[in-house]
């Protein structure tokens, strides 16, 4: 593993840990020449996972861009980094564990605000505002009020 700092060739592992239930490995090192230390994560090459979007174009499943959508959604709220990677994992796993190669960004993001409305209601709004692409108030409010008859059952 190359220091990224230095581009030197040689490090040494401080700490391995698994996590994602196991399915990978965070591991602490620290490059032998400037002691730069860094994390790296190590994890099983997968099935590539298509996802088809609204328009009918296809790209690859990216963990890492649907973690982005999350941090934004949950920026300035009470939402942990763990909590928003939890939200990920559990996602990947059950598209993963259907056996099909291609998934529908819909059924991705409905997956997503399942969880997220029970983790905080205001990071699950500003997701679904995106997802749902909301174009008016209107839609927003009929959300709102979805939300709050769903919290009173």
């Amino acid at each position: 593993m190359r220091c990224p700092n230095c581009q030197f060739k040689s490090t040494k592992v401080l700490d391995s840990r698994p996590i994602e239930e196991g399915r990978s490995i965070r591991r602490r090192r620290e490059c032998e020449a400037c002691s730069f230390r860094f994390t790296t994560f190590e994890r099983l090459e997968e099935v590539p996972l298509i996802v088809v979007k609204k328009e009918g174009t296809r790209e690859e499943y990216s963990r890492e861009k649907l973690m982005r959508g999350l941090i934004k959604a949950c920026e300035k709220r009470p939402v942990a980094l763990e909590q928003i990677e939890s939200i990920a994992v559990e996602v990947e796993k059950e598209l993963r564990n259907r056996g099909t190669s291609e998934v529908q960004s819909k059924e991705i993001g409905e997956m997503v605000m399942d969880r997220l409305s029970s983790v905080d209601e205001v990071a699950y709004v500003r997701f679904a505002s995106v997802y749902r692409q909301f174009k008016d108030i209107s839609v927003f409010l009929d959300e709102l009020k979805d939300l709050i008859r769903t919290d009173k059952k």
